[in-house]
């Protein structure tokens, strides 16, 4: 049944791309993010849904008349460089040609998909609904998991859908603590009581299932986003009171067996899985030095043969490290390239900040970017002992941060003269752009 009502459901939306792109971009997004043909059964489970919505909505760009651009910028110049670095380093890889490209065309697909969403993000509007899509993507998850982790009192893990890039727990859990401070930022700009107490209950059950998930990385992840939100909040004092109550009251709740694989954190070197990381974080950094400018081509630190030829007796494996990882599968130049995608976000998240102060018609960008910024940090920290060089969620908040970051300059050189921030205050009146159902608030969509 669930199949049927999947199938229904996209053969309703996917006429939709063709005749308005965003829609398509959105369920391109959707199938990409959350993955929801892995939570259905039969033939419906592994039909190429992507790229019959990604040449529906391309399709639907050369005929449509809908907004669109050919958007340049720091993020997205350094995602087509980096599409060709990663053809280079496949043709000149060390692993079995199969399995290189096999992950050549899925990394080529995640980066055409994210440059159509980028021509697609012209508006306020189009990035808040973006922004809703990947809390509900990856909250759903987060809060089905939170549910499960209190009914069976945290004795499970909690895990993704199954075949995706957020399958494996530590996976799931650094994403779903990536989306809870956009579902702070959505409930700040959320119109209905309703919505917003939703939100805030959807937030605790996120933060539930990613400790219920015993992830190390996680609980590391988590520790740097709690420390960012209390800098950026207002009363500290307060703040620091109710994120204390919080985690006393999670981690009484967590059974014995969630703080026995927590405190090996302290003593991760009796820890054959940890150790297992850190000798292959070393032969991917020698494979690195090996051959500086290409690495070993995707996968090559996941062959045997490979790793022995720079490390002998390290058991090839999973790298476990986003910077690892692209290190040694592709050498410095694409390094440098990769790590400048977060730079470039973070560069624009900050901007977005500085610019929108004393603009309250800009409130909505400056604390996105704030948000954006601990996303940021949990990625990067959490990104430490993860495989996650290539999420396209990741790719997609870098992508909202330039988007935003142009709406904000564009602004700034109309010079539009500020907003009251909220209901009530003085002279304040909605504004005249258009709307979004369940969205207002502080100088937000009404």
């Amino acid at each position: 049944m669930r199949s049927y009502v999947f199938l229904a459901v996209f053969a309703v939306l996917l006429p939709m791309a063709a005749a308005l792109p965003f829609v398509g971009a959105l369920l391109w997004s959707w199938i990409s993010f959350m993955n929801p043909h892995r939570e259905v059964w039969g033939f419906a489970m592994n039909q190429p849904y992507a790229l019959i919505i990604f040449l529906t909505t391309l399709l639907g760009c050369l005929i449509a008349r809908e907004p669109k651009r050919v958007a340049l910028n720091a993020v997205t110049v350094p995602l087509i460089v980096l599409a060709i670095l990663f053809t280079i380093t496949s043709f000149t890889t060390l692993a079995p040609p199969t399995v290189t490209w096999n992950m050549w065309d899925r990394v080529m697909k995640t980066t055409l998909g994210a440059l159509l969403v980028a021509c697609l993000l012209t508006s306020r509007q189009r990035i808040h609904a973006l922004v809703w899509l990947i809390v509900i993507s990856i909250g759903f998850y987060g809060v089905k998991g939170g549910i499960f982790t209190l009914m069976t009192g945290g004795s499970f893990i909690v895990i993704g859908p199954a075949d995706s890039m957020i399958g494996d727990r530590n996976h799931l859990a650094v994403a779903i603590l990536i989306a809870v401070p956009l579902a702070n930022w959505l409930r700040q700009y959320s119109a209905h009581h309703s919505v917003r107490i939703g939100l805030i209950a959807a937030m605790g059950l996120m933060v539930v299932s990613a400790i219920g998930s015993q992830s190390r990385g996680a609980l590391v992840a988590l520790a740097a986003s709690v420390l960012i939100f209390w800098w950026r909040g207002k009363s500290k004092l307060v703040g620091g009171v109710l994120i204390t109550a919080c985690i006393v009251g999670i981690l009484n709740f967590m059974p014995q067996s969630w703080y026995d694989r927590m405190n090996t954190i302290s003593t991760y070197e009796a820890d054959g899985s940890a150790m297992g990381r850190v000798r292959i974080w070393e032969a991917s950094w020698k494979l690195a030095l090996a051959r500086p400018l290409i690495g070993a081509g995707f996968r090559g630190p996941y062959q045997q043969d490979i790793v022995d030829s720079v490390a002998p007796g390290t058991t090839a494996r999973a790298v476990h490290s986003i910077y690892f990882e692209v290190l040694g599968e592709h050498g410095f130049p694409a390094f440098f390239v990769w790590l400048g995608l977060t730079v470039a976000g973070a560069w624009y998240s900050w901007r977005m900040i500085r610019l929108a102060r004393g603009r309250p018609d800009l409130a909505w960008a400056g604390d996105l970017g704030r948000m954006l910024q601990v996303s940021i940090v949990v990625y990067l920290t959490g990104g430490t002992f993860l495989s996650l060089s290539y999420w396209d969620v990741y790719w997609t908040l870098m992508l909202i941060a330039a988007a935003a970051h142009a709406l904000v300059v564009q602004a700034v050189r109309q010079g539009a003269p500020g907003l009251p921030t909220a209901p009530g205050a003085a002279g304040w009146r909605r504004p005249a752009f258009a709307t979004l159902p369940g969205t207002a608030g502080r100088g937000a969509l009404p």
